[in-house]
């Protein structure tokens, strides 16, 4: 008897981020928009609605971030630091606008102003079990002795927005408030910002405490690849010994090294940053580089039958919308199709 080893067909799990807008925002952005790979994705599989969660908290789940672990744990890691309980402590800018107080985060910092910034709250905060740290000019951290009790929201979820509400909460949160507005007074009469704005550069004047979460949802598969533009999946799948890409402007269709369909993760941002800014040309032009470079690739691996599943989760607005097509599923032209401009955030997901 003849034995032959058959192939694993391959899973595919696509996570996008900021798909579907807010309705006043998806009318210009999904003008003249031509997408039949996506829509067809979105409307013939089959949909769960559930309550939503950031990027960061998605991302935990689907690599199984231990609650005792946390985000900014394993990112510290990543940027070579020791062991011990940690805090993101983002270099970012707060602006008062109109009577909103609102958090900028693209904050260019160099190498030695994120040196010399920490150690000026390093020297104001001595002796109070706190000790900041910048192994990345725009990724700094706080080692603690102990982690406090509360909730943080990543600063990719705050950015842009008004602080009032995103700021920590828990039972910890009123001393986690007293310390943002101690540090906004300490950094307001830098030396540093005082020399950036003659530079006509934006001052840092505050930092952006995040990083406490862990998986909130179950990994529905086993990961055993990743391609993403973020680069918090990369530290993910570096702590996991998970083989990771960048991100790459068409999907190939990789095999793992021992020729067998691997279970194969793709995450892709690359919406957020025109969301944020409010421009809806270059979030509709992001979007047909992603119709044409995987949606469509990605559709017909799937209706051909080189891979097995194909499961596509939108994060962002009022919850998380997870779809999952088998290859039978590709072909149910009785699922009616919908304008993506149809799943806009005001009428719902």
């Amino acid at each position: 008897m003849i034995w032959v080893k058959l192939a694993v067909m391959k899973n595919v799990h696509l996570v996008v981020a900021d798909l579907f807008l807010p309705k006043d925002f998806a009318a210009e952005a999904c003008a003249g928009l031509r997408l039949p790979a996506l829509e067809r994705i979105l409307a013939r599989g089959r949909s769960e609605i559930h309550p939503a969660i950031s990027l960061e908290e998605a991302l935990c789940g689907l690599f199984a971030v231990p609650g005792k672990t946390g985000l900014a744990t394993i990112s510290a890691a990543f940027d070579g630091l020791e062991r011990g309980c940690w805090l993101r402590a983002d270099p970012v800018h707060v602006r008062l606008q109109r009577e909103q107080v609102v958090l900028l985060p693209d904050v260019t910092v160099s190498v030695e102003e994120a040196a010399l910034f920490c150690a000026s709250l390093n020297e104001h905060f001595a002796g109070q079990g706190m000790a900041f740290f910048a192994p990345h000019p725009l990724r700094w951290y706080v080692r603690l002795d102990a982690l406090p009790d509360i909730t943080t929201v990543p600063l990719s979820q705050a950015g842009g927005r008004n602080i009032h509400g995103n700021l920590p909460a828990g039972p910890d949160a009123r001393h986690w408030h007293q310390l943002f507005n101690e540090i906004q007074m300490l950094l307001f009469a830098h030396p540093l910002n005082e020399a950036r704005e003659a530079r006509g550069e934006m001052p840092v004047n505050s930092v952006w405490f995040w990083g406490d979460m862990a998986g909130q949802m179950p990994p529905q598969s086993r990961i055993e690849c990743a391609s993403s533009d973020e680069l918090l999946v990369e530290m993910l799948a570096s702590q996991a010994g998970i083989p990771c890409a960048s991100w790459q402007p068409t999907w190939r269709n990789p095999l793992a090294p021992d020729g067998e369909r691997a279970g194969e993760l793709l995450v892709w941002t690359g919406l957020r940053s025109a969301l944020q800014r409010g421009d809806p040309a270059a979030w509709r032009d992001a979007l047909q580089d992603f119709e044409t470079g995987y949606a469509q690739p990605l559709w017909q691996a799937l209706r051909t039958g080189r891979i097995a599943r194909l499961r596509l989760d939108v994060l962002g607005g009022d919850g998380l919308r997870s779809v999952a097509l088998a290859r039978a599923d590709s072909w149910s032209f009785w699922r009616k199709t919908r304008r993506l401009a149809e799943y806009s955030v005001a009428n719902g997901i």
